[in-house]
């Protein structure tokens, strides 16, 4: 396990990087050109990213994430 200290301008920055990634995994799950495999390990990729975002945000913000996610199984 890492620790990690971080000023609040940073830990934004990161919250900002990881709702990025998955608003783009997001997308690019909704696209019937990529194969279920690859969608498969997108999925795996999102659930650790989404782990990390959990981390920085209220449980509010994360129902959002939370939700696109179980919407697209």
């Amino acid at each position: 396990m890492f620790g990690v200290m971080l000023h609040a301008k940073e830990a934004q920055e990161i919250e900002y990087l990881l709702k990025r990634e998955m608003e783009e995994i997001l997308l690019d799950l909704s696209d019937p050109r990529i194969d279920d495999i690859v969608k498969r390990v997108m999925r795996e990729k999102y659930h650790v990213i989404y782990g990390l975002y959990k981390r920085f945000v209220s449980p509010k913000d994360r129902i959002k994430y939370a939700l696109a996610i179980a919407e697209r199984k």
